[in-house]
């Protein structure tokens, strides 16, 4: 299946210059999805980690049954105020600010190998947040993998030293 073309793009969304990649195309087709989910799991099953870390929310959606079909735990990276338990925080720069990302203190366990599970990847700044939280716990990240990556944006730059994974590269923008 080509699954590069089941994406939609969405010109200027959610500001001028920006090519959205919709996920939403993927996820309603459901042979699609099968394969999306079933590509993620062939990109991560040879890694010997013990927990998924899933970010707030795509990853959320593709982190879950990556996490069951491989029978591995699953962590939840939510943004600030959303989880009900104590958690560990790492704040992060948005293009027009700053937010918080958070996890629970006792989701993961000093050395305890980690894989992050994300829809994209565009420049890494989140998912650097997402390596903090674990780091912050004593966790290793052993692997990172997304449905997408946005190459000319040149992610994985900000990722060295990390084994970064994908399934579809979008290589440049429609706009």
């Amino acid at each position: 299946m080509n699954l590069k073309e089941k994406f939609r793009h969405v010109l200027n969304f959610p500001k001028e210059g920006i090519d959205f990649i919709d996920i939403t195309t993927v996820l309603q087709d459901k042979d699609a999805f099968k394969y999306a989910i079933d590509s993620l799991v062939d990109l991560v099953k040879d890694l010997d980690f013990e927990l998924i870390v899933g970010p707030e929310s795509r990853g959320f959606i593709f982190g879950a049954p990556v996490a069951y079909v491989l029978n591995k735990g699953l962590v939840l990276v939510r943004k600030k105020g959303k989880l009900p338990y104590k958690t560990v925080s790492v704040e992060y720069e948005l293009e027009y600010g700053k937010d918080v990302l958070e996890m629970h203190i006792d989701a993961i366990k000093p050395g305890q190998k980690i894989v992050i599970i994300d829809d994209l990847l565009a420049t890494g700044g989140t998912t650097l947040s997402n390596i903090k939280l674990v780091e912050k716990l004593g966790g290793e990240v052993v692997g990172i993998a997304y449905l997408v990556e946005l190459t000319y944006l040149n992610g994985r730059e900000n990722l060295k030293g990390y084994d970064v994974r994908s399934v579809v590269q979008f290589e440049s923008s429609l706009i």
